[in-house]
Protein backbone atom coordinates (compact mmCIF):
# COMPACT_ATOMS: atom_id res chain seq x y z
CA UNK A 1 0.00 0.00 0.00
CA UNK A 2 2.87 2.34 0.86
CA UNK A 3 4.40 1.73 -2.56
CA UNK A 4 1.03 2.41 -4.18
CA UNK A 5 0.78 5.85 -2.52
CA UNK A 6 4.38 6.60 -3.51
CA UNK A 7 3.63 5.77 -7.14
CA UNK A 8 0.50 7.96 -7.08
CA UNK A 9 2.54 10.81 -5.61
CA UNK A 10 5.16 10.56 -8.37
CA UNK A 11 2.54 10.40 -11.13
CA UNK A 12 0.70 13.34 -9.61
CA UNK A 13 3.88 15.38 -9.53
CA UNK A 14 4.61 14.60 -13.18
CA UNK A 15 1.11 15.58 -14.19
CA UNK A 16 1.35 18.81 -12.21
CA UNK A 17 4.67 19.76 -13.82
CA UNK A 18 3.42 18.86 -17.30
CA UNK A 19 0.19 20.78 -16.83
CA UNK A 20 2.05 23.75 -15.36
CA UNK A 21 4.42 23.84 -18.36
CA UNK A 22 1.47 23.70 -20.74
CA UNK A 23 -0.25 26.59 -18.95
CA UNK A 24 2.97 28.60 -19.00
CA UNK A 25 3.33 27.99 -22.73
CA UNK A 26 -0.30 28.97 -23.33
CA UNK A 27 0.15 32.18 -21.36
CA UNK A 28 3.35 33.01 -23.21
CA UNK A 29 1.61 32.50 -26.55
CA UNK A 30 -1.38 34.60 -25.48
CA UNK A 31 0.94 37.43 -24.41
CA UNK A 32 2.76 37.22 -27.73
CA UNK A 33 -0.54 37.24 -29.61
CA UNK A 34 -1.56 40.44 -27.80
CA UNK A 35 1.57 42.14 -29.12
CA UNK A 36 0.78 40.97 -32.65
CA UNK A 37 -2.75 42.35 -32.30
CA UNK A 38 -1.33 45.70 -31.23
CA UNK A 39 0.97 45.79 -34.25
CA UNK A 40 -1.91 44.86 -36.54
CA UNK A 41 -4.14 47.57 -35.09
CA UNK A 42 -1.40 50.13 -35.66
CA UNK A 43 -1.21 48.87 -39.26
CA UNK A 44 -4.89 49.65 -39.74
CA UNK A 45 -6.45 46.21 -39.27
CA UNK A 46 -9.88 46.38 -37.63
CA UNK A 47 -10.76 44.84 -34.27
CA UNK A 48 -13.46 42.73 -35.91
CA UNK A 49 -11.01 41.21 -38.39
CA UNK A 50 -8.56 40.41 -35.59
CA UNK A 51 -11.30 38.86 -33.47
CA UNK A 52 -12.29 36.63 -36.37
CA UNK A 53 -8.76 35.71 -37.43
CA UNK A 54 -7.54 34.85 -33.94
CA UNK A 55 -10.72 33.32 -32.55
CA UNK A 56 -9.48 29.79 -33.21
CA UNK A 57 -5.81 30.35 -34.09
CA UNK A 58 -3.55 27.36 -33.46
CA UNK A 59 0.14 26.53 -33.37
CA UNK A 60 0.71 23.64 -35.80
CA UNK A 61 3.67 21.36 -34.90
CA UNK A 62 3.66 19.79 -38.38
CA UNK A 63 4.61 23.18 -39.87
CA UNK A 64 7.72 23.36 -37.69
CA UNK A 65 8.67 19.84 -38.81
CA UNK A 66 8.36 20.85 -42.46
CA UNK A 67 10.35 24.04 -41.88
CA UNK A 68 13.16 22.09 -40.23
CA UNK A 69 13.31 19.35 -42.88
CA UNK A 70 13.43 21.13 -46.22
CA UNK A 71 15.19 19.07 -48.92
CA UNK A 72 17.68 21.78 -49.91
CA UNK A 73 20.96 20.39 -51.18
CA UNK A 74 19.72 16.81 -51.12
CA UNK A 75 19.21 16.41 -54.86
CA UNK A 76 21.03 17.35 -58.02
CA UNK A 77 19.51 19.71 -60.54
CA UNK A 78 19.07 16.79 -62.94
CA UNK A 79 17.03 14.94 -60.30
CA UNK A 80 15.03 18.08 -59.49
CA UNK A 81 14.27 18.78 -63.15
CA UNK A 82 13.12 15.22 -63.73
CA UNK A 83 10.68 15.63 -60.84
CA UNK A 84 9.26 19.10 -61.58
CA UNK A 85 9.29 19.07 -65.40
CA UNK A 86 8.19 15.53 -66.33
CA UNK A 87 6.63 14.83 -69.69
CA UNK A 88 3.15 14.83 -68.12
CA UNK A 89 3.61 18.42 -66.92
CA UNK A 90 4.89 19.53 -70.31
CA UNK A 91 1.79 18.05 -71.94
CA UNK A 92 -0.45 19.65 -69.31
CA UNK A 93 1.24 23.02 -69.88
CA UNK A 94 0.67 22.80 -73.62
CA UNK A 95 -2.98 21.95 -73.01
CA UNK A 96 -3.44 24.87 -70.58
CA UNK A 97 -1.77 27.27 -73.01
CA UNK A 98 -4.31 26.28 -75.65
CA UNK A 99 -7.27 26.42 -73.25
CA UNK A 100 -6.44 29.90 -71.99
CA UNK A 101 -4.83 31.29 -75.14
CA UNK A 102 -7.15 34.32 -75.49
CA UNK A 103 -6.92 35.41 -71.85
CA UNK A 104 -3.18 34.76 -71.70
CA UNK A 105 -2.70 36.74 -74.90
CA UNK A 106 -4.59 39.72 -73.45
CA UNK A 107 -2.66 39.59 -70.18
CA UNK A 108 0.65 39.11 -71.99
CA UNK A 109 0.05 42.10 -74.26
CA UNK A 110 -0.98 44.32 -71.37
CA UNK A 111 1.99 43.43 -69.16
CA UNK A 112 4.44 42.89 -72.03
CA UNK A 113 5.57 39.33 -71.46
CA UNK A 114 5.31 35.96 -73.17
CA UNK A 115 2.36 33.80 -71.99
CA UNK A 116 4.46 30.64 -71.95
CA UNK A 117 6.31 31.93 -68.89
CA UNK A 118 3.04 32.44 -67.02
CA UNK A 119 2.05 28.88 -67.85
CA UNK A 120 5.45 27.61 -66.66
CA UNK A 121 5.26 29.50 -63.37
CA UNK A 122 1.68 28.35 -62.81
CA UNK A 123 2.65 24.74 -63.50
CA UNK A 124 5.67 24.62 -61.22
CA UNK A 125 4.16 26.66 -58.38
CA UNK A 126 0.86 24.79 -58.04
CA UNK A 127 0.60 22.22 -60.85
CA UNK A 128 -1.88 24.53 -62.61
CA UNK A 129 -3.88 25.07 -59.43
CA UNK A 130 -4.13 21.42 -58.37
CA UNK A 131 -1.89 21.76 -55.31
CA UNK A 132 -2.06 25.05 -53.47
CA UNK A 133 -1.63 23.75 -49.92
CA UNK A 134 -4.32 22.99 -47.41
CA UNK A 135 -2.99 24.93 -44.42
CA UNK A 136 -4.74 27.88 -42.86
CA UNK A 137 -2.51 30.81 -43.81
CA UNK A 138 -3.15 32.51 -40.47
CA UNK A 139 -2.25 29.36 -38.52
CA UNK A 140 0.85 28.75 -40.66
CA UNK A 141 2.21 32.27 -40.34
CA UNK A 142 1.34 32.47 -36.65
CA UNK A 143 3.22 29.21 -36.01
CA UNK A 144 6.31 30.32 -37.93
CA UNK A 145 6.30 33.83 -36.46
CA UNK A 146 6.03 32.46 -32.92
CA UNK A 147 8.66 29.76 -33.50
CA UNK A 148 11.52 32.23 -33.55
CA UNK A 149 13.78 30.89 -36.32
CA UNK A 150 12.62 33.57 -38.80
CA UNK A 151 10.12 35.31 -36.57
CA UNK A 152 10.65 38.85 -37.89
CA UNK A 153 9.98 37.83 -41.49
CA UNK A 154 6.90 35.72 -40.73
CA UNK A 155 5.49 38.23 -38.26
CA UNK A 156 5.51 40.86 -41.03
CA UNK A 157 3.85 38.36 -43.38
CA UNK A 158 1.20 37.62 -40.74
CA UNK A 159 0.37 41.32 -40.45
CA UNK A 160 0.06 41.52 -44.24
CA UNK A 161 -2.22 38.47 -44.26
CA UNK A 162 -4.46 40.19 -41.70
CA UNK A 163 -4.54 43.29 -43.90
CA UNK A 164 -5.70 41.16 -46.84
CA UNK A 165 -8.53 39.71 -44.75
CA UNK A 166 -9.46 43.19 -43.57
CA UNK A 167 -9.71 44.44 -47.15
CA UNK A 168 -12.16 41.65 -48.00
CA UNK A 169 -10.27 40.01 -50.87
CA UNK A 170 -10.76 36.55 -49.37
CA UNK A 171 -12.73 34.93 -46.56
CA UNK A 172 -10.83 33.50 -43.60
CA UNK A 173 -12.07 29.96 -44.30
CA UNK A 174 -10.82 30.18 -47.89
CA UNK A 175 -7.45 31.73 -47.06
CA UNK A 176 -5.42 28.56 -47.45
CA UNK A 177 -1.90 27.96 -48.70
CA UNK A 178 1.36 26.16 -48.17
CA UNK A 179 2.91 25.40 -44.79
CA UNK A 180 5.06 28.53 -45.29
CA UNK A 181 2.06 30.78 -45.92
CA UNK A 182 2.31 31.00 -49.73
CA UNK A 183 -1.18 31.53 -51.08
CA UNK A 184 -3.32 30.55 -54.02
CA UNK A 185 -2.45 29.20 -57.45
CA UNK A 186 0.39 31.69 -57.85
CA UNK A 187 1.74 30.88 -54.35
CA UNK A 188 2.22 34.51 -53.36
CA UNK A 189 3.36 35.34 -49.86
CA UNK A 190 1.04 37.97 -48.33
CA UNK A 191 3.57 40.78 -48.91
CA UNK A 192 3.80 39.84 -52.60
CA UNK A 193 0.02 39.64 -52.80
CA UNK A 194 -0.34 43.16 -51.43
CA UNK A 195 2.21 44.50 -53.92
CA UNK A 196 1.36 42.58 -57.06
CA UNK A 197 -2.10 40.95 -56.92
CA UNK A 198 -4.51 42.32 -59.52
CA UNK A 199 -8.30 42.38 -59.78
CA UNK A 200 -8.18 41.84 -63.53
CA UNK A 201 -11.84 40.86 -63.93
CA UNK A 202 -12.86 43.87 -61.79
CA UNK A 203 -15.22 42.00 -59.49
CA UNK A 204 -13.90 43.75 -56.40
CA UNK A 205 -11.54 40.97 -55.27
CA UNK A 206 -8.00 40.02 -56.17
CA UNK A 207 -8.69 36.30 -56.32
CA UNK A 208 -5.50 34.27 -56.85
CA UNK A 209 -7.24 31.18 -55.45
CA UNK A 210 -9.84 30.52 -58.14
CA UNK A 211 -10.09 33.25 -60.82
CA UNK A 212 -7.83 32.65 -63.83
CA UNK A 213 -7.92 36.28 -64.93
CA UNK A 214 -6.65 37.46 -61.55
CA UNK A 215 -4.13 34.61 -61.27
CA UNK A 216 -2.50 35.28 -64.64
CA UNK A 217 -2.58 39.06 -64.30
CA UNK A 218 -1.11 38.95 -60.80
CA UNK A 219 1.79 36.76 -61.92
CA UNK A 220 2.31 38.97 -64.96
CA UNK A 221 2.26 42.12 -62.83
CA UNK A 222 4.93 40.63 -60.56
CA UNK A 223 7.23 39.95 -63.52
CA UNK A 224 6.45 43.27 -65.19
CA UNK A 225 7.25 45.27 -62.07
CA UNK A 226 10.46 43.26 -61.72
CA UNK A 227 11.53 44.67 -65.12
CA UNK A 228 10.80 41.71 -67.38
CA UNK A 229 12.10 42.24 -70.93
CA UNK A 230 9.51 41.23 -73.53
CA UNK A 231 12.03 40.88 -76.38
CA UNK A 232 14.27 38.43 -74.51
CA UNK A 233 14.10 34.84 -73.35
CA UNK A 234 15.51 33.47 -70.09
CA UNK A 235 18.65 31.75 -71.37
CA UNK A 236 19.63 28.40 -72.87
CA UNK A 237 21.65 25.24 -72.35
CA UNK A 238 25.13 25.54 -73.87
CA UNK A 239 28.32 23.68 -74.70
CA UNK A 240 31.59 24.77 -73.12
CA UNK A 241 34.98 24.20 -74.79
CA UNK A 242 37.34 21.73 -73.14
CA UNK A 243 39.72 24.49 -72.06
CA UNK A 244 37.04 26.79 -70.63
CA UNK A 245 38.16 28.97 -67.71
CA UNK A 246 35.91 27.91 -64.81
CA UNK A 247 36.66 31.10 -62.88
CA UNK A 248 34.26 32.79 -65.33
CA UNK A 249 31.31 30.72 -64.05
CA UNK A 250 28.74 32.33 -61.76
CA UNK A 251 25.88 34.82 -61.67
CA UNK A 252 28.25 37.57 -60.60
CA UNK A 253 30.30 37.16 -63.81
CA UNK A 254 28.66 38.71 -66.87
CA UNK A 255 29.84 39.26 -70.43
CA UNK A 256 28.21 40.21 -73.73
CA UNK A 257 27.12 37.17 -75.72
CA UNK A 258 29.72 38.01 -78.37
CA UNK A 259 32.51 37.70 -75.82
CA UNK A 260 31.28 34.25 -74.79
CA UNK A 261 31.19 33.27 -78.47
CA UNK A 262 34.84 34.29 -78.86
CA UNK A 263 35.71 32.16 -75.83
CA UNK A 264 34.36 29.09 -77.61
CA UNK A 265 30.91 28.82 -75.99
CA UNK A 266 28.22 27.44 -78.32
CA UNK A 267 24.57 26.45 -78.32
CA UNK A 268 23.81 22.91 -77.15
CA UNK A 269 23.59 21.73 -80.78
CA UNK A 270 26.97 23.25 -81.62
CA UNK A 271 25.71 26.29 -83.50
CA UNK A 272 26.91 29.83 -82.84
CA UNK A 273 25.31 31.79 -80.02
CA UNK A 274 22.61 34.35 -80.96
CA UNK A 275 24.04 37.53 -82.46
CA UNK A 276 22.40 39.81 -79.90
CA UNK A 277 23.67 42.61 -77.70
CA UNK A 278 22.80 40.98 -74.39
CA UNK A 279 24.79 40.45 -71.22
CA UNK A 280 24.85 36.86 -70.01
CA UNK A 281 26.22 34.68 -67.23
CA UNK A 282 27.17 31.01 -67.26
CA UNK A 283 26.08 28.68 -64.46
CA UNK A 284 26.77 25.03 -63.68
CA UNK A 285 24.01 23.89 -61.28
CA UNK A 286 25.48 20.39 -60.92
CA UNK A 287 29.11 21.46 -61.05
CA UNK A 288 31.63 20.65 -63.75
CA UNK A 289 30.17 17.20 -64.44
CA UNK A 290 26.67 18.53 -65.16
CA UNK A 291 24.93 20.64 -67.78
CA UNK A 292 25.94 24.24 -68.46
CA UNK A 293 23.51 27.13 -68.97
CA UNK A 294 23.82 30.68 -70.25
CA UNK A 295 21.31 32.97 -68.54
CA UNK A 296 20.10 36.47 -69.37
CA UNK A 297 18.32 39.33 -67.61
CA UNK A 298 14.93 37.58 -67.44
CA UNK A 299 16.49 34.69 -65.54
CA UNK A 300 17.38 37.18 -62.82
CA UNK A 301 13.78 38.38 -62.83
CA UNK A 302 12.61 34.81 -62.16
CA UNK A 303 15.11 34.69 -59.30
CA UNK A 304 13.29 37.69 -57.81
CA UNK A 305 10.23 35.44 -57.65
CA UNK A 306 12.11 32.53 -56.11
CA UNK A 307 15.81 32.70 -55.23
CA UNK A 308 16.40 29.04 -56.09
CA UNK A 309 18.56 28.57 -59.18
CA UNK A 310 16.93 25.17 -59.67
CA UNK A 311 13.47 26.76 -59.66
CA UNK A 312 14.40 29.52 -62.13
CA UNK A 313 16.02 27.05 -64.53
CA UNK A 314 12.99 24.76 -64.34
CA UNK A 315 10.64 27.65 -65.18
CA UNK A 316 12.72 28.59 -68.20
CA UNK A 317 13.04 25.02 -69.43
CA UNK A 318 9.31 24.32 -69.03
CA UNK A 319 8.52 27.57 -70.88
CA UNK A 320 10.68 26.32 -73.76
CA UNK A 321 9.19 22.82 -73.69
CA UNK A 322 5.70 24.30 -73.99
CA UNK A 323 6.71 25.46 -77.47
CA UNK A 324 8.38 22.14 -78.27
CA UNK A 325 11.91 23.47 -77.96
Amino acid sequence: MKNFYLICLVIGSILFVSTGSSVALDNKFKDWLKLVRSDALLSGVSESTLDQAFSDVKLVPRIIELDRNQPEGRQTFTEYLRRVVPETRIEAAQKRLTEHRVLLGQVGNYYQLQPRFLIALWGIESDFGRFTGGFSVINALTTLAYDGRRSKFFRAELIDALRILDKGDIELSSMTGSWAGAMGQSQFMPSSYRRFAVDYDQDGRRDIWATHADIFASMANYLHQSNWQYDQTWGREILLPDNFDLTLVGMEKTKPIGDWQRLGVRRIDGRDLPARQLDASIILPDGTNGNAFMVYHNFRVILNWNRSTYFALAVGILADRVLGR
